[in-house]
């Protein structure tokens, strides 16, 4: 029995390690029941059904027709973009406030695609910005800055 689809099997492994991960780390949360949930019944759960998704996944990459392709390479370049926007995002959200900390950090992200286009990734930020504040700002009510601490003093 041979890997037919790497990408899928690669897929299901990272599913199935996630999810035993949100297990493990559940386990000192008291978990509950379904009727009383504790703080530890969601990430449990949901560790559970990242565990069995990923399950299924590495099971049909393996069952495939044997349709041979090639291992993904794996992109360092983009992977580091990615993880250093977040890092950056969350250095300068406080100074920067949410707007324009948001707005870079979709711009530089983008950067991290071979098909990295400049109209594309600020459509992209103005529709992700208002998204946010939507969202976080005025439905959940969440205590962050919007404007840059310059602007508003």
């Amino acid at each position: 029995m041979g890997i037919s689809h790497p990408k899928d099997f690669l897929a299901g492994l990272m599913f199935v390690l996630f999810g035993l991960g949100a297990m493990v780390l559940s386990r000192g949360l008291t978990i509950g029941s379904a009727a009383r949930m504790g703080p530890g019944y969601f990430p449990f759960a949901l560790g559970l059904l990242l565990v069995v998704l990923g399950a299924v996944i590495l099971t049909k990459s393996l069952l495939r027709a044997k349709v041979l392709q090639s291992w993904p390479s794996l992109q360092l370049r983009s992977l580091a973009i990615v993880l250093l926007s977040v890092f950056l995002f969350s250095q300068i959200l406080k100074p920067f406030g949410l707007l324009l900390s948001t707005a870079l950090l979709v711009l530089i992200v983008s950067k991290a695609s071979h098909e990295f286009r400049w109209r594309e990734a600020l459509v992209n930020a103005a529709v992700l910005v208002v998204i946010v504040l939507a969202v976080f700002v005025y439905f959940l009510k969440f205590q962050i800055p919007v404007w840059p601490a310059f602007v508003v003093g």
